[in-house]
C-alpha cells in the first residue's frame, strides 16, 4: 500500500434548506394562514478514527469533503430534511490543521469520537414563523444559512510506543524484523524506509509498538533528507532508541549520536526529556573487547549530555543477540509507566 501522510482538502459543510412560503388550502376556509415549514439542517463534515488504517493514501485524488445540502421546507408546516453528515475516516495520529492560518484544529488520537470540522448551516424559517397580530398573511421566509467552508491539511504523525533513531543503513529495519512481526523494506542503500514501519514487541507480559522512522541524516531539521516529514513521526513516540552503526565508514558511533542528538534536540528540545535507550547494532561483527570499549565511549559522552538515557546496549538485528536484553530493559520502563 502507497503511504501517505500529508493532504490539502477543501472541507465544505451543506448549506440549510430554504424556508418555506405557503398557505393552508383547506375546504371551507378560504383564508387559511401560512403554513410554510422551516428548512433541513445542512450535513456537517465530521472527522472519525479508524484503527484500521495507516496511511492518507485515500486522500491522493480527493480535494474536496463536500456534505449534501439540507432540503427546503413545505406547506403544512412541514419542515425540510436534514442532510446526512458527511463522516471521514482517518487513521489513528491524524493531526487536522487550518491550511491558511496554520492553526491546530484537531488531534485525532481517540476511537469513537466526532471531530467536528465544518459545521452545517441551519436552515431558513418558513412563512408561518413570521404571523403576527398585524400581518396574518406574511409571505416571507428566510434562505438557508450557508454551511462552513475551510481549507485544511492533514498530517499523519505515527502513534507508538517506542520511536527508532538513527542514520540510513543503520540496521533498523532489520532489527524491527528481528523483534517483531513487521516485515518492512530491507536494501543496502539510502533511505530504503520510506515510510513509518510499525511493529508490536511481546515479552514477558507486556507488549509496545515500536516506530521504525526512516533514517536521519545531518541538517534534518531543516529539511535535508525529507528530514522534518521524518521528525514529525518522531516527536509522536513515548520513547526512543537510537541505533548506532559501528561499520558506518564516514562517522564513528560517537559522531552519529552527536548528530542525531543535535538534530533531535534542534527540531523539539523536549524530545530529549523522553527516556532514551542506545544500541550499538551489528555486534556480531565486533570482538568483546571492541563492544565494551565502545559502550565506554558512549557512556563518556553522554555523561556530560542533559537526557535520559535508560541504558547502552550492544545488539544484533541479524542474529537477534542480545535484543532480549534491550527489548527486556524497555518492558520494565513501560511497566513502570504504566504503574
Amino acid at each position: 500500500m502507497n503511504f501517505i501522510d500529508e493532504a490539502l482538502l477543501e472541507a465544505r459543510a451543506g448549506n440549510g434548506g430554504a424556508g418555506c412560503t405557503s398557505f393552508r388550502r383547506e375546504k371551507f376556509i378560504p383564508r387559511g394562514g401560512p403554513d410554510g415549514g422551516d428548512g433541513g439542517k445542512g450535513g456537517d463534515v465530521i472527522f472519525r478514527v479508524d484503527p484500521n488504517l495507516n496511511t492518507l493514501v485515500n486522500f491522493r485524488n480527493q480535494k474536496y469533503l463536500i456534505a449534501k445540502n439540507g432540503q427546503s421546507g413545505a406547506g403544512n408546516k412541514k419542515t425540510g430534511q436534514d442532510a446526512e453528515d458527511l463522516v471521514v475516516m482517518v487513521p489513528k495520529g491524524t493531526v487536522i490543521f487550518d491550511s491558511i492560518s496554520n492553526k491546530l484544529i484537531y488531534d485525532c488520537c481517540d476511537e469513537g469520537i466526532d471531530y467536528l470540522v465544518a459545521k452545517g448551516g441551519d436552515g431558513g424559517a418558513g412563512n408561518f414563523r413570521f404571523k403576527s397580530s398585524t400581518n396574518q398573511a406574511p409571505r416571507r421566509h428566510t434562505a438557508g444559512w450557508p454551511g462552513d467552508e475551510l481549507s485544511i491539511r492533514l498530517e499523519l504523525r505515527s502513534l507508538a510506543d517506542v520511536g527508532l533513531v538513527g542514520f540510513p543503513n543503520a540496521g533498523k529495519s532489520t532489527f524491527l524484523n528481528s523483534v517483531s512481526a513487521a516485515r518492512p523494506k530491507i536494501g543496502d542503500y539510502p533511505f530504503t524506509t520510506l515510510r513509518p514501519n510499525l511493529g508490536t514487541v511481546q515479552i514477558y507480559d507486556t507488549s509496545f509498538i515500536i516506530a521504525d522512522i526512516p533514517g536521519l541524516i545531518e541538517g534534518a531539521s531543516e529539511g535535508a533528507g525529507l528530514g522534518l516529514n521524518f521528525l514529525k513521526h518522531i516527536s509522536r513516540t513515548g520513547h526512543l532508541l537510537i541505533l548506532l552503526d559501528p561499520q558506518n565508514l564516514e562517522r564513528s558511533i560517537e559522531e552519529q549520536l552527536t548528530i542525531l542528538l543535535n538534530e533531535l534536540r534542534t527540531y523539539d528540545p523536549s524530545l530529549l526529556e523522553k527516556s532514551i535507550w542506545i544500541a550499538i547494532n551489528k555486534k556480531d561483527t565486533l570482538e568483546e573487547e571492541m563492544q565494551n570499549q565502545l559502550i565506554e565511549l558512549i557512556q563518556n559522552k553522554i555523561s556530560s549530555l542533559d537526557i535520559n538515557n535508560d541504558g547502552i546496549v550492544t545488539i544484533s538485528g541479524f542474529t537477534g543477540d542480545g535484543t532480549g536484553t534491550l527489548l527486556g530493559m524497555i518492558a520494565n520502563k513501560m511497566s513502570e509507566t504504566l504503574d
